[in-house]
């Protein structure tokens, strides 16, 4: 498992039935690529989020797979529609096996 690694994610708590919300999330994480080598010498194992799941009640909103270029501190920001309120699952998932989730509740007035 990385270390320090923090997700963000900004969500509107409230929206209209029907509204394209903005979402946003960063997830704080090293994206260590595996070619480096340590002040000893020794490589740094490879520990990069491949891929980016959101999921509205259950149903998916994005599915987004990375490849090893992807940046430090990978950030997404994408429009969702909210048809109901409900809750919004982020996972995000580590090369080490390290899976790292948020959750955010929307509802709807």
């Amino acid at each position: 498992m990385a270390e320090g690694v923090r997700a963000r994610v900004k969500v509107p708590s409230s929206a209209s039935a029907g509204e394209s919300v903005v979402i946003k999330t960063l997830i704080s994480h090293p994206m260590e690529s595996g070619q480096r080598k340590d002040s000893e010498g020794n490589i740094i194992p490879r520990s990069i989020i491949h891929r980016f799941v959101c999921d509205f009640n259950g149903q998916n909103v994005i599915d987004v797979n990375m490849q090893p270029a992807i940046s430090t501190n990978p950030y997404f920001e994408f429009e969702a529609k909210i048809p109901e309120s409900g809750e919004m699952k982020f996972t995000w998932y580590d090369d080490d096996g390290s899976v790292y989730e948020e959750s955010k509740s929307v509802s709807v007035g």
